[in-house]
């Protein structure tokens, strides 16, 4: 049998590991960090930077730790005088074909580069730049990319590739000219990316990252004839506090409410309000569906990057998917028509804000489609020029950059309720958040509707947790109903072949496209890992059970906009204001 355990030697030090254990990960686990840039825990070890070296006995040449496994009796020097040397070496090279724009970089302070050549002691550059590249990719509305700052470590592939199975990007060209690109190097717009940024989580630079609306949100707050109200997705209470350096997990609905306040947002609303609109509609659409015969296995809408993934590589499947909006996009349209106009608020001076933990929420916010409001409006005689739904879609990266440079003292902010009406939910709304959330909240007021009664146990666990695809089975009328949830586009794809080759079981469908679900989406703070996944889903269970209402259709506000606008789920408005269609993306 063999041993569970291996003897090695590090720094002059006894150390037991398992067998089969990186180098990297033995030195980790005995309190010595070894540099890596390429290494990704989980995704990525290339051995393509040499950052990672280090001594062992016996060996010839330097040792690139995160690809070599330990082996019995090994001795281990991870910072003798050739190990450093060496890294010092490899960073000098690497920023030798880098750009001096730190300051004007947004990634200056959370650069790993810039990080590692402080920890290695390089202060200059020695050597000249031979690289030459082509400018900045900036044509996606949500992901901006810089090949100049990339040091070809091939994460973001891994990424692309590994997680999400669309492999829009992966190294291209020969020698010097090797960079990472696209399909015939288009630009990210004319490619198969979806924007679900993703690459820029794990990007180690400013190569791939968000495109930073933080200027144009700020402008507005201190335009006086602008009224900028903010919306903040069910996520964003459980990941803003990490990125503004608290513990991870941390809740922070409440003092998240305050700050936004301070930054001068007039009204400070709830996505989750719109998530229980949500629910509402694509219930009623699911039941529908059922009644009438129409199209199933019916498909959730809300995750824009998984929108943009099933119009490009599946689009013959497009019927499966629900027609509902995502409760941003529902939102965007009823501030900017019913809301607005119960307030008296012309809809051209009014700015709609959203936190999201999503780069595709940009680029859904700027779909041409997304304009009903201004729709809404023509009928009433508005005359003005076009606008979208919702103006601006900020990460949560983002807004915890304003946060800081408005030296907001986040932690000792009080704690305040968001604004009413669109800032009353549900604990069903709370639990979007994460995979599975959609559905378990779907159920919880589909199961009531058919049945009259309420679900047995509001918590389905069958579907909770971070497994890339779960199912579950539910009696409707004495009918089990099948459902299936998945995360990540490359489980998606699982999921969708089976709907193509006519062998899906299931009647409803849940889809996030990054891993964890919103937990884990591509605007969330940096180092996002399946850690960091796990604790922010914790809290946010956390949250959904200490609400007094937890199921969609309890919403009190929800109730009364049907009552007072709406009418009826699926209705007239509801059809003009909440629903949408989607389109083959030819690329």
């Amino acid at each position: 049998m063999e041993s569970q355990v291996i003897q090695i030697e590090i720094n002059k030090r006894q150390v037991s590991v398992p067998p089969n254990t990186l180098i990297v990960d033995a030195c980790k686990s005995a309190g010595f960090a070894v540099p890596t840039l390429c290494h990704m825990s989980g995704l990525c070890s290339n051995a393509s930077c040499g950052v990672c070296v280090v001594e062992v006995e016996g060996a010839k040449s330097l040792i690139r730790s995160c690809v070599q496994k330990v082996s019995p009796g090994m001795k281990i020097t991870t910072n003798s005088k050739r190990v450093l040397e060496a890294r010092k070496t490899v960073v000098e090279l690497l920023l030798a074909n880098h750009p001096d724009d730190c300051l004007s970089c947004l990634r200056n302070q959370t650069c790993e580069l810039q990080a590692l050549a402080e920890l290695v002691g390089v202060r200059t550059k020695p050597y000249k730049t031979t690289k030459r590249h082509k400018t900045p990719d900036n044509t996606s509305d949500a992901i901006m990319r810089d090949n100049a700052k990339c040091i070809l470590c091939g994460r973001c592939v891994a990424a692309c590739r590994e997680i999400q199975g669309v492999s829009a990007i992966d190294f291209t060209g020969r020698g010097i000219g090797t960079h990472i690109g696209t399909f015939m190097d288009r630009s990210l717009q004319n490619s198969v990316c979806v924007s679900c940024g993703q690459c820029t989580l794990v990007c180690p630079t400013g190569a791939l990252t968000e495109r930073d609306e933080s200027d144009a949100v700020l402008a507005a707050l201190q335009d006086p004839a602008k009224v900028v109200i903010v919306q903040t997705a069910p996520a964003i209470r459980a990941s803003l506090g990490e990125a503004l350096g608290m513990k991870p997990g941390s809740l922070v609905t409440g003092i998240m409410a305050a700050a936004l306040r301070r930054l001068g947002f007039r009204y400070v609303f709830d996505t989750q309000f719109t998530a229980d609109l949500t629910i509402m509609e694509e219930g009623t659409e699911l039941l529908e569906r059922i009644t009438n015969g129409g199209v199933l296995p019916m498909i959730t809408s809300c995750s824009p990057g998984w929108i943009n993934f099933i119009e490009t590589f599946y689009p013959e499947l497009l019927p499966h998917l629900s027609t509902c909006k995502s409760p941003q996009q529902m939102f965007g349209a009823l501030a900017k028509s019913w809301w607005a106009q119960k307030e008296n608020i012309d809809p051209d001076k009014l700015v709609v804000v959203s936190i999201m933990p999503c780069t595709a929420k940009k680029h859904e916010a700027h779909r041409e489609e997304m304009k009903d409001a201004y729709a809404w409006w023509q009928k009433q005689g508005y005359s003005g020029a076009p606008f979208y739904d919702v103006d601006y879609a900020l990460t949560t990266r983002e807004l915890a950059r304003i946060i800081r440079r408005a030296g907001i003292d986040f932690e000792t902010l009080p704690e305040e309720d968001f604004d009413k009406p669109l800032g009353i939910s549900t604990g069903a709304a709370t639990i979007f958040a994460s995979t599975g959330g959609v559905m378990e909240a779907a159920l919880r007021t589909v199961y009531e509707l058919v049945t009259k009664k309420p679900l047995p146990k509001l918590e389905l666990q069958d579907i909770r947790g971070l497994e890339g695809i779960k199912t579950a089975a539910v009696e409707l009328n004495k009918q089990n109903v099948h459902v299936a949830v998945a995360h990540s586009l490359k489980n998606a794809r699982t999921v969708l072949d089976e709907i193509k080759a006519g062998k899906s079981p299931y009647t409803f469908i849940e889809i996030m496209s990054c891993p964890g679900g919103c937990v884990g989406g591509g605007g969330q703070p940096l180092k996002t890992d399946w850690t960091s996944r796990k604790v922010r889903q914790e809290a946010i269970y956390k949250e959904d059970e200490r609400l007094p209402l937890r199921k969609s259709h309890e919403n009190p506000a929800v109730q009364e906009l049907y009552t007072v606008f709406l009418e009826k789920p699926l209705g007239h408005l509801s059809h003009e204001l909440l629903h949408t269609h989607y389109t083959p993306r030819n690329v």
